[in-house]
């Protein structure tokens, strides 16, 4: 019969589950760090990714209607809010980085191109977000996606002033990401480690996490491939 771990060795396999397929090694985040991605295909980026982190305060208001913690609760309220409300809408910052790239608004916003992996993490979250148990919603999305931005966000970001000439204003996106989300991520894992409090939750979690990574790697790698491997092939 399973154990319950406790709170450190725990929090270390979640860490080790982040670890292992993060999106941060992926041939798309490297190829951007490296400046060999040109404007059009950040257009590209950015009209998918729009499709995935556009939901993101849906995602956690499901969450939040299967919460039974206020301490929790008031974490996904504070999340809400900032993705809708603090200041400038996360997704509009997004949509100005893409339209300095190349595209439009319109052409964010439109579900036409969008590619079947994005449409796979999309729907993945949000079956995770109305379906699952709050915790292990909160393992899967706040630790196994929103966790990783930061350490992706710090490698792309440098390029975008040094290389491309991007000004603040123009990336404020990933500027306010890089800090918004290691909070947000710490308090993932603060959550995740206080109410995971059987050895069956623990390791529903770690899956969740484990799932979470993959996911998100199979939507970069298929931006990857549509968008910067068939171009070198073309």
């Amino acid at each position: 019969m399973a154990e319950l771990m406790d709170k450190e060795v725990f929090r270390e396999k979640l860490e080790a589950a982040v670890r292992g397929n993060s999106s941060e090694a992926a041939p798309f985040t490297t190829a951007w760090a490296e400046g060999r991605l040109s404007r059009e295909q950040f257009a590209k980026w950015v009209e998918q990714h729009y499709h995935y982190v556009g939901p993101f305060a849906d995602y956690l208001a499901y969450m939040y209607a299967n919460c039974p913690h206020e301490d929790a609760k008031d974490f996904l309220l504070q999340n809400m809010w900032e993705e809708e409300l603090g200041g400038d809408r996360h997704t509009d910052l997004l949509i100005r980085f893409g339209e300095v790239c190349g595209t439009t608004r319109e052409q964010v916003e439109s579900t036409e191109n969008l590619l079947a992996t994005t449409v796979g993490l999309q729907s993945w979250c949000y079956t995770m977000a109305m379906r699952e148990n709050f915790i292990v919603a909160t393992a899967a999305l706040i630790i196994g996606l929103e966790s990783q931005v930061p350490g992706i966000y710090r490698k792309q970001t440098p390029v975008l002033r040094e290389k491309y000439g991007f000004n603040d204003h123009e990336i404020e996106f990933f500027d306010l990401h890089i800090v918004s989300d290691e909070i947000h991520g710490e308090r993932g894992y603060q959550i995740v480690l206080k109410y995971a409090n059987t050895p069956e939750l623990q390791e529903k979690c770690l899956k969740a996490v484990e799932t979470a990574t993959n996911m998100r790697r199979m939507y970069v790698d298929g931006i990857y491939r549509s968008f910067v491997e068939e171009k070198q092939l073309a």
